[in-house]
């Protein structure tokens, strides 16, 4: 049975660490990228495999068709994806990275690794450990297939 008290603490410890992360600021990453979180979050996903099936996206994104259709066309103003039709499937839209759209991944993924690293290092050595575990765990527990 999960304690009242248990509830508020978790609440309040993570709307403090939202703020504190600043994933509270829509139109930046928290890693301070002038990037729209969700528009990042797109972006890594494709650079994660490369290319990626538009539907893969929606999934992984847990997002709406229509809010990942305007993801992608703002990636692709922004010049950094290409769609292109699937070759297994005419329905199916694939995205791709262009080079200008690797090198935009790569300086995202390396803010967050910084942002990370200075985070982690702010952790007891003797905690650090506990504290990812936590955090995994929190986040398969927020697993909607769960």
């Amino acid at each position: 049975m999960v304690e009242g008290e248990d509830v508020s603490a978790a609440q309040d410890a993570l709307m403090r660490f939202v703020r504190n992360f600043g994933l509270h600021q829509p139109d930046r990453t928290p890693c301070g990228q002038p990037l729209p979180v969700s528009e990042a979050h797109a972006l890594a996903e494709i650079a994660r495999d490369g290319h990626l099936r538009q539907a893969e996206l929606t999934r992984r994104l847990r997002l709406e068709k229509s809010t990942v259709s305007r993801l992608v066309t703002n990636l692709e103003r922004r010049g950094w994806i290409r769609r292109r039709a699937a070759s297994d499937d005419a329905r199916g839209v694939l995205l791709e990275l262009t080079d200008t759209g690797v090198a935009a991944a790569t300086r995202q993924a390396e803010a967050r690794r910084t942002r990370f690293t200075d985070l982690l290092a702010r952790i007891p050595d003797d905690q650090r450990a506990s504290v990812v575990h936590a955090l995994q765990t929190l986040a398969e527990a927020a697993d909607e297939k769960s």
